[in-house]
């Protein structure tokens, strides 16, 4: 009906000489709008999806993002809390050896000294006892004593170097920590004695020892039953000394 009315005002005017109103061409461009209001009207909200759609997918990926890093960081701190508390473990149980080491080297060393101190004692108690021996045995072991005294030492003494090396028994490691060296001393007096080849002999802890050089002559006449003494293992062959004379060796053999 629009379309009419605007049709007859419009022959009306081109008759009359009047010119159509412009409202006639206004409202047929107006007819053509509407459909494209209605479009831009539907776009708005597809595009508004669309914008919180993608805002939702970028804090969706920040979130987890977010997520994945507190994660690691997590596994991080509990992995660097797992490595301190094995170091720890580590630490204590290097120490707790350690303790342990120095403990048993202290009660071994402990039971050294008390076994030192017994076996002093033992040879201070059998040199201090002086068992009894028969004029004969008194006799033959003074004579050999006596015979084997050195007139001049510096001269008449030499040393296993001198002597071409020392090639007699050589005392097993353990044995001889035990009983032999500067820490375990002993008396002659009472052990077992012989003279073989003219020169004085006497057992000690199972092993004979032979005098191959000739003692000083100053030491005291009757030594071998008053002053203490041990046998060391020096310059490549065995001595025995004097504790009363401390820096005079006297070369010796060893055999079983």
């Amino acid at each position: 009906m629009n379309a009419i009315k605007i049709t007859s005002t419009a022959i009306v005017s081109l008759l009359l000489g009047i010119p159509a109103p412009a409202y006639a061409q206004h409202e047929g461009e107006k007819q053509d709008h509407p459909h494209e209001q209605e479009k831009h009207e539907q776009a708005k909200p597809q595009q508004q999806h669309a914008q919180q759609q993608q805002q939702q997918d970028q804090n969706k990926k920040q979130q987890q993002h977010a997520q994945q890093q507190q994660r690691q960081d997590q596994n991080k701190q509990q992995e660097h809390a797992q490595q301190q508390q094995r170091q720890d473990q580590n630490k204590q149980q290097e120490h707790a050896q350690q303790q342990q080491r120095q403990d048993q080297n202290k009660q071994h060393a402990q039971q050294q000294r008390e076994d030192r101190n017994d076996r002093q004692h033992q040879a201070q108690q059998r040199g201090n006892e002086h068992p009894k021996r028969t004029q004969e045995e008194q006799r033959v072991q003074q004579s050999a004593w006596r015979e084997h005294r050195s007139q001049r030492w510096d001269s008449d003494h030499r040393n296993w170097q001198q002597r071409g090396g020392y090639n007699g028994y050589r005392i097993p490691d353990d044995r001889y920590r035990g009983y032999f060296g500067q820490d375990h001393g002993f008396r002659i007096y009472g052990l077992p004695f012989l003279v073989v080849g003219g020169y004085p002999r006497f057992q000690y802890e199972g092993y004979w020892i032979s005098l191959v050089d000739p003692w000083p002559e100053y030491w005291g006449n009757e030594w071998y039953d008053n002053d203490d003494v041990f046998v060391t293992y020096a310059n490549n062959g065995y001595y025995l000394y004097n504790r009363r004379y401390p820096n005079v060796g006297i070369a010796i053999s060893i055999s079983m």
